[in-house]
């Protein structure tokens, strides 16, 4: 764990400002998942995978699964380990492993959870993606000083309830910040 318990973000958005050119995080919302003396893990909520759905998942490691669940989205969820599957969930949290990140949500990537997905026995509330965002030491840090992130603490309705292409806006503007008028200046007091 960070040394200094207030200081990680482990249950919060990173949101990323405007002027973050990177492809792969422009206008992304990120939950992160970890964050210590090691690094930070997150998954990025509202990018979806247009060619895979979850079929192709369950086909792929041999999962039984119903047809609703085989037409559910699959998450872009960051630039690193793509070849991975991660599970952002409500509860239940009894699965084989689960990351606890808030105590209404958690991060799981076991056989398990896709099994009770796939047939519809699963947490009620749930994304899967493929991937994650990482970020070593101090790097996340650096970068939220160098304005190319905002964060604020998670508010699961953002992750599962609000249509995907809006989650962005949606999130700054729970913030209270008008999201017409970031800037990709940093300011530093």
């Amino acid at each position: 764990m960070a040394t200094d318990n207030s200081a990680t973000l482990k249950g919060q958005f990173l949101l990323a400002m405007p002027g973050l050119v990177d492809p792969n995080f422009h206008q992304t919302v990120t939950c992160i998942c970890e964050h210590n003396d090691s690094g930070a893990m997150g998954v990025i909520i509202n990018r979806v995978h247009h060619s895979l759905t979850a079929k192709d998942i369950f086909e792929e490691l041999s999962i039984e699964f119903t047809p609703e669940a085989g037409s559910m989205p699959i998450h872009l969820g960051g630039p690193v380990h793509v070849g991975e599957i991660f599970v952002l969930h409500g509860p239940p949290f009894n699965w084989e492993a689960s990351l606890m990140i808030t105590p209404a949500l958690a991060m799981s990537n076991t056989r398990d959870i896709l099994e009770a997905v796939a047939m519809a026995r699963g947490p009620k509330a749930f994304i899967i993606s493929l991937g994650c965002a990482g970020w070593g030491p101090g790097q996340l840090e650096s970068e939220i000083k160098d304005n190319a992130w905002l964060n604020h603490p998670i508010f699961e309705e953002n992750i599962f309830d609000m249509p995907i292409e809006t989650r962005w806006d949606e999130a700054v503007k729970k913030m209270g910040i008008d999201p017409m008028l970031l800037s990709n200046t940093a300011g530093h007091a």
